[in-house]
């Protein structure tokens, strides 16, 4: 969210230290209904003991509509007649308490928060609890800030769009290429942050931004005005998907709308992604928040009203709750007097970010009374949150190549290892964007240090790598060592928001610095990657003097030892791409401005993602590597399971049931998986579960369906169950964005292992056999 306007600086919040010997326990001026103002404690809205709902109306009531709409930005105004301090609703959590929102200072006794791994890390773990846990101490230290006064409640996270285009600079931010995966990830981040009371909130999440948004600014194109021309069948099958499981799955506090139109209208005033999507077909229980100046860009931009005024109308109609901006502080007072707009209509918007305050428990007088109000420093940055950090980071890291099973080193046999490569000294860079402060780090060359000498150069200046001044002094120190790691890749220079990439292939010289050190080294070479996208390095997979390729990501505060743990085989790697890494020809002949998730032949359009493309590349979706080997068998599933299905225009041509036609409760199919490891370490292995369906023109590759992390002993035996939904996991969607189940036999493909199961429609009932 880069904004234009200076008006988002927030007003600095008064923060109150009362300390005893050993302990200082934060407080912040209560926000409303305090206890001690006999003017307002008795009003109806400070009632706990009412509905919340009640509480909502009574104070609505009581608003004018300047009043009114001096809260329909993100820097709420106070009421001081009613008790109300202002609120600033914008901060951002993204994978650790930020900064980059105004909602959110660091400084004094809160000069810093736990950063994890950038989200693109983390989902290579693919473990659903790992991303609740991370979640829950995000929340915690979040909360903590607030009661301190220098954070807020409502975080504007996770980024949930999919990773359609490899050349997105935000594709750092997101949970990859896959719908499911990408669901999955919101709804248990967003499960972690806000807790698992439904009507009472910890933090305040928000899914964005919807929808199919995913090109920052790429050959003159920005995403101020992009209009992204997507079919039905791909924004059902594809772009919405996410959002829908964090709206049903994760009960997600709010979504926000993106900057760019979707088919000619701006996504903050369609009526039918707002209105009729999010909050009637999902049931959204909070807020709809526009990404920042989108109200102003959709009319100084993009031109949709003749206005200012039908432009704000036609967003709260549209079912906006919150600008973030200014916009519509300054323009809607004028749309009710012209009649564009009704007074509860705004009513309507305020009902919802009210709700969702007093589920927070602003509303609620003395924080130090509520279930959070005891946290505070003492809870940020603690060492099981640092500890969370660095076993994020181990699971999220991707063994690529490991040619002759040179990895893990050894500290016997590797005792002095040249660290080399414009990232080898990262601090900054392994947090990725949208990152706060971090509680300190640990540098790639540190953490190699505790586990030998190192001799260390750059051999870059920088990941732009220029010039070969330094090759020189990296050719020397790899002749030097006993083994060789090159530390290169990417940093926010080169992909960040606002910023796509050109190319797939490494900047500059850093090429032909790997090619000359891996050369020059005596002993083995590892290659290390720091990037949130792809990399085309298919030059190093086939160089047999590069011995090992990991891929770090953004590994968050502790990359450097998670790292160097990797590397040494004090860590055992088990992470899988969570997107696939194309050569550079893929972009021959492919705009960013192409939304078409499946192939177009008459445009020589190769399809996107490991579900729809079928060409080369340089290593797919899920690919990831291990210290010890693990093998599959399919220890049960059934054969056939029966659909029960009503009416009889149910089926077309036999070939499928429409979802909606389906008796779709508890119908699921069972797998019992037995993973065996038969290598020489304990590991963790990440069972990818795909479905092939019926062949057919709706019908991608395949697609996953289920996913385990599962941690087995040497010479153990794990039996590992999963359950597919059949309705959600199997069906496709036709090109009029029906989802069905398609009849006939699907592959079910783990590993090596490949079992058919047969659908058929039935109208007796539901038969598994």
């Amino acid at each position: 969210m880069i904004i234009h306007k200076m008006a988002f600086l927030a007003a600095a919040v008064l923060m109150f230290l009362i300390c005893s010997s050993s302990v200082c326990v934060h407080s912040r001026e209560t926000f409303a209904c305090d206890t001690k103002d006999a003017a307002t404690a008795t009003l109806r809205f400070c009632q706990l003991s009412v509905a919340i709902q009640e509480r909502v109306k009574d104070l609505i009531g009581r608003l004018t509509l300047a009043e009114k709409v001096s809260l329909l930005g993100n820097t709420a105004a106070a009421i001081p007649r009613l008790g109300i301090k202002g609120y600033e609703w914008w901060s951002e959590a993204l994978h650790g308490v930020s900064n980059v929102g105004p909602g959110t200072k660091f400084g004094g006794v809160y000069p810093a928060a736990t950063s994890f791994p950038q989200v693109i890390t983390t989902v290579a773990s693919f473990n659903a609890s790992l991303w609740e846990s991370i979640g829950r101490v995000v929340s915690n230290e979040a909360r903590a800030m607030y009661n301190g006064g220098v954070g807020g409640l409502t975080y504007w996270s996770p980024n949930v769009n999919i990773l359609r285009d490899p050349r997105w600079g935000r594709g750092q931010e997101t949970p990859g290429e896959d719908p499911v995966v990408a669901g999955k990830y919101a709804a248990s981040y967003v499960r972690g942050l806000q807790g698992n009371d439904r009507s009472r909130l910890k933090v305040a999440a928000c899914c964005k931004h919807f929808t199919a948004y995913d090109l920052d600014n790429w050959n003159g194109v920005d995403r101020f005005h992009f209009n992204a021309k997507v079919s039905k069948q791909d924004i059902e099958d594809t772009f919405d998907v996410p959002f829908r499981m964090c709206v049903k799955e994760g009960n997600v506090a709010s979504i926000m709308c993106s900057y760019n139109q979707v088919n000619g209208v701006p996504t903050c005033a369609d009526p039918n992604l707002l209105k009729k999507t999010i909050r009637n077909q999902w049931g959204l229980n909070g807020y709809i928040v526009s990404d920042c100046d989108s109200v102003g860009v959709l009319y100084d931009t993009q031109h949709y009203t003749g206005t200012p005024e039908e432009a704000a109308a036609k967003s709260i109609k549209a079912g906006l709750d919150l600008d973030c901006g200014p916009f519509l502080g300054a323009h809607t007072i004028d749309a009710v007097k012209k009649n564009l707009l009704r007074e509860s209509d705004v009513d309507n918007a305020l009902v919802n970010t009210l709700t969702v305050q007093m589920r927070l428990g602003m509303f609620d007088g003395d924080i130090m009374g509520q279930p959070y109000g005891h946290l505070g420093p003492a809870h940020v940055c603690t060492p099981v949150h640092k500890g969370l950090a660095l076993e994020a980071a181990h699971q999220g890291i991707v063994l690529l190549k490991n040619r002759g099973s040179s990895l893990p080193l050894s500290q016997h046999r590797h005792r002095t290892v040249a660290v080399i490569g414009p990232n080898s000294d990262a601090t900054v860079t392994m947090i990725g964007n949208y990152a706060g402060i971090a509680c300190g780090y640990t540098s790639p060359v540190q953490g190699i240090t505790g586990y030998a000498r190192t001799i260390h150069q750059k051999g870059c200046a920088d990941v732009h790598c220029m010039d070969d001044r330094l090759f020189n002094a990296a050719d020397e120190a790899a002749r030097g060592a006993d083994a060789t790691v090159l530390v290169m890749g990417l940093d926010q220079s080169i992909e960040a928001e606002f910023k796509d990439r050109n190319s797939l292939l490494l900047p500059g010289k850093q090429r032909e610095l790997i090619s000359r050190v891996a050369k020059a080294s005596k002993g083995p070479v590892t290659l290390v990657l720091m990037s949130g996208g792809p990399i085309d390095i298919t030059f190093a997979e086939k160089d047999r003097r590069i011995s090992a390729i990991v891929w770090a990501g953004y590994p968050g505060q502790e990359g450097g030892t998670a790292i160097a743990d990797i590397l040494f085989g004090s860590a055992n790697p088990g992470g899988k791409l969570p997107m696939t890494w194309y050569p550079q020809d893929y972009l021959t002949n492919l705009p960013m401005t192409e939304m078409s998730m499946r192939p177009v032949h008459s445009k020589r359009i190769p399809g996107r993602t490991y579900r729809f493309y079928d060409g080369p590349v340089v290593y797919p979706f899920g690919h990831g590597l291990s210290y010890t080997r693990f093998t599959h068998s399919i220890a049960d599933a059934p054969k056939v399971i029966a659909i029960a299905v009503r009416g009889r225009n149910s089926t077309v041509s036999g070939k499928s049931v429409r979802v909606t036609h389906a008796r779709c409760d508890r119908l699921s199919l069972g797998v019992h998986v037995d993973v065996t490891n038969v290598g020489s370490r304990d590991g963790t292995h990440t069972m990818l579960v795909f479905s092939a369906p019926p062949g057919g023109e709706w019908a991608p590759k395949k697609q996953l369906v289920a996913f385990e992390r599962v941690h087995v002993a040497v010479g153990e035996k794990k039996r590992v169950q999963v359950n597919i939904h059949v309705c959600k996991y199997l069906s496709v969607v036709d090109r009029a964005g029906n989802r069905r189940i398609p009849i006939g036999d699907h592959g079910i493909h783990i590993g090596d292992e490949r079992h058919t199961v047969s659908l058929q429609a039935s109208t007796l009932g539901v038969i598994k056999s």
